[in-house]
């Protein structure tokens, strides 16, 4: 990659950033103590950066200089998910093993075959939304459906089943590492 094509990314970086958060020029400018024109041309590229330009600017925006300036990345973003049935669920992995926040995005297909008669309890919260069909989740003493297009969020402290009603169901789910060791014990390591 080139110093050009670099700095280009940092410059995209810089405004998207600002844009994101809804600042204008003047409010980083203020923030980093730069001028807005003096913004506006590293924006622009009509002017290089300097190293403490960018220090004040990722301090400013609040991220870090090394989040700025790593180099745009070569390795293929697309994932092909291998399905992997245990019981009445199959399961597609969403997300790349070891991710680093710290969770597994997966989709869940739920039959109305499987066997939840036994509620799990164990540390952490599970998130997810439903793609078609319904979910019955037996939370504690509570029977909730969850429609298509709703979602759930709860600490899986609470005694829970999660189970297809009246007919297949899919979700998209977020599972923190130890709701991922629950309830996908046999999910082999990449």
């Amino acid at each position: 990659m080139t110093q050009e094509s670099t700095e280009s990314i940092i410059r995209q970086r810089v405004r998207g950033l600002r844009v994101a958060r809804g600042w204008t020029l003047d409010v980083l400018a203020a923030r980093c103590f730069l001028s807005p024109s003096t913004l506006s041309r590293i924006e622009t590229g009509n002017q290089r950066i300097a190293v403490e330009q960018l220090v004040a600017i990722a301090k400013a925006l609040g991220t870090s200089l090394d989040q700025l300036v790593e180099p745009e990345g070569e390795e293929d973003v697309v994932i092909r998910p291998e399905p992997e049935a245990v019981g009445g669920t199959t399961f597609w992995l969403l997300s790349r093993e070891r991710d680093r926040r710290g969770v597994t995005i997966g989709k869940m297909r739920i039959t109305d075959e499987l066997d939840t008669t036994e509620a799990r309890v164990h540390p952490g919260y599970e998130w997810f939304t439903v793609l078609s069909g319904i979910i019955k989740l037996r939370l504690g003493t509570r029977t909730i459906l969850v429609h298509p297009g709703q979602a759930a969020e709860f600490s899986t402290m609470t005694p829970h089943v999660i189970e297809a009603h009246e007919g297949p169901a899919e979700i998209l789910t977020i599972f923190d590492h130890d709701s991922e060791q629950a309830h996908l014990p046999g999910r082999r390591r990449g």
